[in-house]
């Protein structure tokens, strides 16, 4: 039996990529085809996402994976970060680069919403987590600004649902996607158009939900002959996380996850949405999963801190790679100081060394003065915050939480690790470190009818890539610091 090709575009906050998935006597093998840089752009009215050379980039690794593999090519699929969207006029244009989440527009929209439609209401009706990057609040800048783009709007796709247009011609909304906009009835797991109209979004723009597993449709004509092959492309977990935590081998129902990178989000599986006081008091969110999944989950800073200390870093003329400053970290002495890493201070393109020296001053703390002393209070400190939230999601959840399972490219930072793993005094279950493109592939296969559902697909990833497990060490000093952390967050 020779090989099937899934072809995954994976595109995060930092970085894009196309991978093959070679399929072959029930095991899987990754290729990575073309991996390309990803960030903000800065234009006159702010920062925008460069839609068109994304788009020329994906076309480039999904033109070697037709150069490749040809016809064994079974499909193609998207996944993208959340939140952010593209407009389109009535003829199918792009009205503008899409807005990038950082965008400092969106700084003053909260309360403003919240003035026309309650906060505890938004949360009742949506699950979600508030934080003022949300598509609401984007949306709502928009109505504020009286902006030309969203009067002349007649569609409103998401990031991975725009390039399923470029590739198709076809216009849908994926659900796990749409989850992540503040804009959904959670429940009933369509637009909230009395919502949205509320606050003076036009609900024309919102167009038919399907799930992930929906095929879309085929290449258009134009993109068989540019990419030299032709495929379905089906809308898989189209958000990242959706399809980072499918890939995740749960080892029990009691166990929670953690998908590592620019953002980490934490979170437990569940069968339906919990929308209760107690989530609403936490802030836990409800984002929509694969196969009647939810992700009840809370998203945390992540890594961004230390990728803006390295740009920062590099920026000066010292080249660190992030193992050089893993290293450094290590050197550097413990618990010196905390900082909070869900700061809005933190939340935006910076000189993100001085901002952390300043949080440590601000708030009467020793002074992170080396490389190695700044990185150490951020890995630190994400440890302590992971601690706090899996705390939080072991009181909701009601029962002892046995492991953490980490997936995505965090999975490679054993500094980090560890000191979760400490922090939390529960092992670590690590891999794979390409979940978000495992997922991506593994819904893809489902839609083809190559693997049966989840459960199957979570077996064969596992005999594929592995895991492996970290147990916790020195967690008396963890505990101790705990307290402070919390005193200072």
């Amino acid at each position: 039996m020779s090989a099937k090709c899934y072809l995954a575009v994976d595109l995060g906050a930092s970085s894009g990529r196309v991978l093959a998935g070679l399929f072959e006597n029930g095991k899987l093998e990754l290729e990575e085809l073309h991996r390309f840089w990803n960030g903000p752009v800065e234009q006159d009215d702010g920062l925008h996402w460069g839609v068109d050379q994304l788009f020329t980039e994906i076309k480039t690794g999904l033109k070697k994976g037709f150069e490749t593999y040809g016809d064994a090519v079974q499909a193609i699929g998207v996944d993208t970060w959340g939140v952010d969207y593209g407009l389109l006029d009535a003829d199918g244009k792009l009205l503008n680069d899409p807005f990038h989440y950082r965008d400092a527009r969106n700084d003053t929209m909260m309360p403003r919403v919240f003035k026309i439609i309650p906060q505890d209401e938004i949360y009742r009706r949506t699950g979600l987590q508030f934080m003022q990057l949300n598509t609401i609040y984007q949306l709502f800048a928009e109505v504020r600004g009286d902006r030309p783009e969203l009067k002349e709007a007649e569609r409103f796709l998401m990031i991975p649902d725009l390039f399923n247009y470029f590739l198709t011609g076809r216009t849908i909304n994926e659900y796990t996607d749409a989850t992540t906009t503040q804009l959904l009835d959670a429940k009933a797991r369509t637009w909230d158009l009395e919502l949205i109209r509320k606050l003076g979004i036009p609900g024309k723009i919102f167009g038919e939900i399907v799930e992930p597993g929906t095929v879309v449709g085929t290449l258009t004509p134009e993109m068989q002959e540019e990419l030299g092959g032709n495929a379905e492309v089906v809308a898989v977990g189209s958000h990242d996380t959706a399809s980072a935590v499918a890939a995740a081998p749960l080892s029990s129902k009691h166990c929670a996850y953690l998908s590592s990178g620019t953002w980490s989000l934490m979170g437990l599986e569940e069968p339906k949405p919990i929308i209760t006081a107690e989530s609403a008091k936490y802030d836990i969110t409800n984002e929509g999963g694969v196969c009647n999944t939810i992700r009840f989950l809370k998203n945390i800073g992540g890594l961004w801190l230390i990728q803006e200390c390295r740009r920062n870093w590099v920026e000066q003329g010292e080249e660190l790679g992030y193992d050089q400053i893993a290293d450094l970290a290590m050197a550097a002495d413990p618990f010196i100081a905390f900082v909070d890493p869900d700061s809005q201070e933190f939340a935006q393109p910076c000189d993100m060394p001085t901002r952390v020296q300043i949080a440590c001053e601000r708030t009467g703390q020793r002074v992170p003065e080396t490389k190695g002393e700044i990185a150490r209070v951020v890995y630190e400190s994400l440890a302590m915050r992971y601690r706090a939230v899996f705390q939080t999601l072991e009181k909701l959840h009601g029962k002892r939480l046995e492991a953490l399972h980490i997936v995505g490219g965090g999975c490679l930072n054993n500094v980090l690790n560890q000191f979760t793993a400490d922090a939390l005094n529960r092992p670590l279950i690590t891999g794979p470190v390409e979940a978000t493109a495992i997922g991506n592939m593994l819904m893809q296969m489902i839609a083809k009818d190559d693997i049966s559902g989840l459960v199957e697909g979570r077996t064969m990833i596992a005999d594929s890539f592995g895991t492996q497990t970290l147990k916790p060490e020195s967690t008396d000093a963890w505990d101790k610091a705990f307290e402070r952390f919390l005193a200072v967050c």
